[in-house]
Parts: C-alpha cells; sequence; structure tokens
C-alpha cells in the first residue's frame, strides 16, 4: 500500500478484487437488478470478510427492490428460492455453491416486550447502513454503478485497521432496538480478535436484562458462534464482565468462587476457560472444531459451586460436582434450545469427566478398563481429549505424570478394543437366544437377563456360548417367577 492511498481505496480495491476471484456471481447479480432498473449492493460481513481475504461463499445483499421485486429477478437465476425472512424484507436464494440473501432497505426496532423486530422499508442505504449493528458491518459495496462504488459512512475501514468494534450510532441506540447485539459483540470479538469500545461495554453493563426478550433460540445460536471461534475465551470473557452472561449462561460467572487465606482452592473460572482452550488444542483427534467438546469443557466443573465444602483445617471439596454438573448442563443446555443429541453427549461427558482419577497409577481390572470404554460409548475419544485438557497443573512433574498414566490407560484401551473388538461389545447370547434357552416370550426378564450376561461379560471378557449358556441358567434359576 502507498503512503498516500485512501484507505477507502484500498478498501474498494480488495474487496472488487475478491468478488471478482471468488464470487464473480455477485457482478451478475450487481448487473442482472441494474438492469432492472433497481440498486444492489454487497453488505454488511461479506464486505468486512472480502477487504480481509476471506470471503466465504454466504453473501448478504441490500436493495431498493421490494421482495416481490427481489424474489422475481432470483427466480429464473436461482436453483432454489427460500421466502423464510419475506417478513424482514429478506429473499433468499442458492446459485450453484453460493448463497445469498438479499434484503430490501429497512429499519426495525424493538418493542421493549417483543421478541420480533418491527420492520419498516427504507428508501435510501445510508438509513440501512446506520441500523447495522457494528462499524466494520457497516460498509457496502455498490454493484449496479461502474465501477462499483465502496460506501463506508462510518469509518468501518479504520476500524478494522485499528481491530475495534465500535456501533455507527450510540450503543444504547443500537442495542436497544437488536439486543442480541450485545451478544453479537462477543461473537466478533472472538472470531476477530478485537478490542471492544469501552461505550460497548458500557451499555451492556447497563442493557444486559433487555437480552431476555431474545429468543432463546437466537441466543444459543450467537453463543455457539462464540464458542465455536478461534479465540472463545475474549467473547466468553466479555459476556462474564459485563454481567450479561447472568442472563445467558449464570453458571459461568458463578464459577468465581471466593478464595479466602484458609480454604485454598484452583479459580474454577480460569481453571475452565484453560480446559476449553486445552480441549481446542486437541480438537484435531476429533476431525477438528467440535461443539461437544467445547461444550462440555465449557461447562464440566458448573458443579461446584453447589457441592462446595470448606474442609476442616483448610482446603475445599467438590465431592460428586460431576454429578451435580451433569444435571446442571442438561437444564442450562434444554433452556437454550440445544438438539437432545448435544444435550445427552454434553451431560454425559460432565457426568464422566472425572472418571479416569480412579484409575490411580494403573492398577484398573481389564473389567474397569471395558466399563470405562461403555460408559463412554461413541465418545470414547471426547472423553480422552477432555480428561487430557482438564490437567491444568502448573506443576510440571505432575502435569507428566498423568499425561504419562493417561498414556498408559489408553494403550490398554486400545489392546482390549484390538483384542475383544470392544466398541462392538454385546452379552455372549443375545435377546433371541435368551427366549429360547429359558423357553420364555418377550418380557422385561429378556432384558434383566441380558444384562446379567452384559454385566459378566464386563467383568469377565468373552464367556463363550456354553459358559454363557450356563451362567444363564444359573441366574434363571436364582430369579425365574415363582408359580
Amino acid at each position: 500500500m502507498k503512503n498516500n492511498q485512501d484507505p477507502r481505496e484500498l478498501a474498494a480495491a480488495l474487496a472488487s478484487s475478491a468478488l471478482r476471484q471468488s464470487a464473480p456471481i455477485a457482478i451478475e447479480l450487481g448487473a442482472k437488478f441494474k438492469e432492472a432498473g433497481f440498486k444492489l449492493a454487497l453488505v454488511g460481513g461479506p464486505v468486512r470478510d472480502a477487504i480481509l481475504g476471506r470471503l466465504g461463499n454466504d453473501l448478504d445483499f441490500t436493495t431498493n427492490a421490494l421482495p416481490d421485486e427481489t424474489k422475481s429477478l432470483l427466480k429464473n437465476w436461482a436453483d432454489a428460492i427460500w421466502e423464510t425472512g419475506r417478513e424482514f424484507g429478506t429473499i433468499a436464494a442458492k446459485h450453484g455453491e453460493v448463497t445469498v440473501e438479499v434484503t430490501t432497505y429497512r429499519s426495525e426496532s424493538y418493542d421493549p416486550n417483543s421478541r420480533k423486530p418491527e420492520v419498516e422499508f427504507g428508501d435510501s442505504i445510508e438509513g440501512d447502513l446506520a441500523r447495522r449493528d457494528f462499524t466494520v458491518n457497516a460498509m457496502a459495496l455498490e454493484l449496479t454503478t461502474d465501477p462499483a462504488t465502496f460506501i463506508d459512512l462510518f469509518d468501518g475501514v479504520g476500524d478494522l485497521a485499528r481491530k475495534q468494534l465500535r456501533t455507527p450510532g450510540t450503543p444504547q441506540d443500537s442495542f436497544s432496538d437488536d439486543p442480541l447485539r450485545m451478544m453479537r459483540a462477543a461473537r466478533f470479538a472472538s472470531q476477530l480478535n478485537f478490542t471492544v469500545d469501552e461505550s460497548i461495554t458500557k451499555a451492556i453493563l447497563e442493557m444486559g436484562s433487555r437480552i431476555g426478550i431474545i429468543s432463546a433460540e437466537r441466543v444459543r445460536d450467537e453463543l455457539i458462534k462464540t464458542i465455536m471461534s478461534e479465540n472463545p475465551r475474549v467473547g466468553l470473557s466479555l459476556l462474564v464482565d459485563t454481567g450479561l452472561a447472568e442472563y445467558i449462561l449464570p453458571e459461568l460467572p458463578k464459577l468465581k468462587l471466593e478464595i479466602d487465606e484458609h480454604h485454598h482452592h484452583k479459580d474454577v473460572y480460569e481453571h475452565t476457560l484453560k480446559v476449553l482452550e486445552q480441549a481446542i488444542a486437541h480438537e484435531d483427534r476429533l476431525g477438528g472444531p467440535n461443539l461437544v467438546i467445547r461444550l462440555a469443557a465449557l461447562l464440566h466443573d458448573i458443579g461446584k459451586p453447589k457441592t462446595r465444602e470448606l474442609i476442616p483445617g483448610g482446603g475445599v471439596s467438590f465431592h460428586h460436582h460431576e454429578v451435580v454438573g451433569s444435571r446442571m448442563a442438561k437444564e442450562r443446555l434444554r433452556a437454550l434450545r440445544f438438539s437432545n443429541e448435544v444435550i445427552s453427549d454434553v451431560s454425559s461427558l460432565v457426568f464422566l469427566h472425572l472418571r479416569f482419577h480412579g484409575y490411580g497409577n494403573g492398577e484398573w481390572t481389564d473389567s474397569a478398563v471395558r466399563r470405562y470404554i461403555r460408559d463412554a460409548e461413541h465418545q470414547l475419544i471426547h472423553l480422552h481429549v477432555l480428561t487430557r485438557a482438564d490437567c491444568t497443573t502448573r506443576n510440571q512433574r505432575k502435569a507428566e505424570a498423568l499425561a504419562k498414566t493417561y498414556d498408559s490407560l489408553e494403550e490398554r484401551i486400545a489392546l482390549l478394543m484390538a483384542q475383544e473388538e470392544l466398541e462392538k461389545i454385546r452379552p455372549d447370547l443375545d435377546g433371541v437366544e435368551i427366549m429360547k434357552i429359558l423357553g420364555i416370550k418377550p418380557s422385561p426378564l429378556v432384558g434383566a437377563a441380558y444384562q446379567h450376561l452384559l454385566d459378566l461379560r464386563m467383568e469377565q471378557g468373552p464367556l463363550g456360548g456354553d459358559a454363557a449358556k450356563a451362567e444363564l441358567l444359573k441366574w434363571w434359576s436364582a430369579n425365574a417367577p415363582k408359580n
């Protein structure tokens, strides 16, 4: 960049170049709208990302065309069209690998007691940009002029260079219009590794309770984006420090337990953020960024505040915090409308996260190792990652000893799984064979017999058909219904 080159000129050149190389259909779409007598501009996050050299396949546009006019223009161009956002002025479409959302210029605000915005269509892109959340998302590239016109009314380019989040107007007005923007501040801080202007943090401190009018699903989606960012600590810290977490994830700030001079314990809040970071460092074992492991790391110790007990003479205990925490994780994730699968997987990992510490110096029996595998089920690798991440001691010798012990457990697991195909572990007899041997019909007794054989399988390894039959008959003699 030349010393005297205008930053906006450079931004326009970078954005236009990114479109030509990565999303030429945007230019094609601009020509289509221009021919019909309408304006069309790339807007918001895609402009920001184009300048940063990270343009994706999701493009946002704004136009003076009304939704029906937009739909008509997209009809013969798109492979598919969605109208779910029509009431907000948005028509979405897919063309090849690119998804576009075209929204009529608008202004919107929230009624204090409503979860849905009241939308009014605007007549200028300037008014549309003024209602955007942050200055770095309030830039546009007008595609119906030649050459394309870069529009930056609020110095978004400057804030992009400074790595700073500011709002186009006052944060109070912005967050009053859409309270979810308070969470977006945390998300963008994490995704972009930006600092947040003091005026924003002050407004969140004042207005945090207003997040209550936003649906749980929208809150969940923003929380996921923050947690799944490259640096979730930044956003989570903002949520906690401004008090916003008290309304959406109150279990997190409660981890900041008071520590006195007599009853020392690890800073559970800081420990949790460190565990999250260390779990992320091991995510390659899970094939890349993984929501379940990140949620489990974030929630694994939330049972500690409720189970905290002071030990006479000094020290603190948290007995059964994994049991309490598992239940709390279920409740919080349900409240945030996570899927049943995510809720089950995360709460299970929270429940199991201390299991390894019963392994001691490796004195577990083969049956105990089998149960460890069995209880982890399809989440065995997740449990490996969480257990290793949960070691945050600064004592190097202790950390190395724990890692070595877990190495030995993983080796034993791998050996047993190779020998016995434990991922497919079943009793030596199935339900049909049990009914045939005992001469009974389907009933709860079949399930009880199956569980008995499964327990034996876990304890003793493969029994073989004959030995399993003998054990079944022995069990039956003690449990058969009396006439």
